[in-house]
């Protein structure tokens, strides 16, 4: 069963992702970044879908970065899912590592289509 780290300071957002994942799948939750690099180092989620703006130490992108620099964590696949849909917010995001990036008010089962398909790769 497949690990997957959903990181929103929203919980309803948390828990739209989570129920249109389904049973397939084990969901940890943090709603913010340092409580979210601690899960990922405990648990190594195979996924990760991160918001980039969230309040505290680390914003989503700090995390992608501490993600990818840690060599237990760096084969991780994070999708970024944020407010910021700038060419720039985007280009900055998958330039970092993300596997993908979505907009918010984003489609979930187009969101978890993503997700699937990021880990079959």
């Amino acid at each position: 069963m497949h690990k997957i780290l959903l990181v929103d300071d929203h919980s309803d957002i948390r828990r739209l992702v989570r129920i249109t994942l389904g049973k397939n799948f084990e969901v940890f939750e943090a709603e913010d970044g340092v409580t979210a690099l601690d899960i990922a180092r405990r648990h190594k989620p195979d996924l990760v879908v991160l918001d980039v703006m969230m309040p505290g130490e680390m914003d989503g992108l700090q995390v992608l970065d501490a993600i990818k620099a840690d060599p237990q964590l760096a084969a991780t696949r994070v999708i970024m899912v944020t407010a910021r849909g700038q060419a720039s917010d985007f280009d900055d995001g998958m330039a970092r590592g993300a596997d993908g990036y979505f907009i918010k008010p984003f489609s979930p089962l187009q969101l978890v289509s993503a997700i699937k398909e990021t880990l079959a790769k």
